[in-house]
This record gives structure tokens, sequence and C-alpha cells, in this order.
């Protein structure tokens, strides 16, 4: 991914980190992925006063790319947090991206300022993951 892409992506994923819904944690994220073929979506955490039941910012970029069609493949997502320590996906969503994810997914975080606090590889993060390819295929070739 080159500079303008991830200029792009922290962007975004600020942008939609300012629009968070986050009374409870006061924890405002934002995310945003860029697929193989070039679209980019955005989300952000979204709380709930019955807590299990809020939304993290990278399920709402995945949700709003299933949501527009076309590619579903990630090539890239960044995550905008707050604070010194890298906001990484957390476990739910880390599945959530690798359902979507590439062999080279990047997951990228940056701070409230648009510094760049972590770089890697999907795997990394999720090592032998579990995916759609261990499921059985109906005739379409889509998990059954």
């Amino acid at each position: 991914m080159d500079d303008k892409m991830t200029a792009t992506l922290t962007q975004k994923a600020l942008a939609a980190r300012n629009n968070a819904y986050a009374p409870y944690s006061r924890f405002h994220v934002g995310a945003a992925l860029i697929t193989q073929d070039g679209q980019v979506f955005s989300g952000c955490n979204v709380e709930n006063a019955a807590y299990p039941e809020g939304v993290c910012a990278e399920a709402g970029a995945i949700s709003a790319m299933v949501a527009a069609g076309g590619s579903r493949k990630i090539a890239s997502i960044m995550v905008a947090g707050k604070g010194p320590a890298p906001c990484l996906p957390c476990g739910g969503c880390r599945q959530k991206i690798r359902e979507f994810a590439t062999a080279r997914t990047c997951v990228l975080v940056v701070d409230e300022d648009g510094a760049l606090l972590f770089k890697d590889e999907l795997h990394a993060l999720l090592p032998s993951s579990f995916g759609p390819e261990n499921l059985e295929t109906g005739t379409e070739g889509k998990p059954a």
C-alpha cells in the first residue's frame, strides 16, 4: 500500500472516529478499509446501554463494504483509536476481518493524531485462523 492510500485510509478512519457514539466508554474508534478493487469504506464504534450489543468500528466498515456490493476482499484496514497504545482490533473483529481477508491483508493502527502505531499482516494478529475455506462448500463454491 502506497503513502497516498495510507493517508486516505488515515483521514477516513479519523473522520469516522469523530462520528463514533461512545457515551459510556468515551473511547471513540474509527476504521476504514480498502478492497482489492479500490473501494474505501469506513465505520465507527456505536455503543449501546446494553453493553454487549455495541458495534465495533471495524464491523461497521465491513458491513458498509458488504452492503455496497462489489469486491468483498479487504486489502488493508486502518483503525484509529486514542492514546499512545495501538487500538488493535478485538478478537471478534479479527475474525470478522479474516472472513473477507486475503493472504496479505494488512492491518494498520493510528493514534488520534494520525501517527502510525502498528502495521502488520492479519495473520500476525490471528495465526492459524479458521476461515471460509475450512467449511464444506455448496455447489456454487460458497460456504454451505
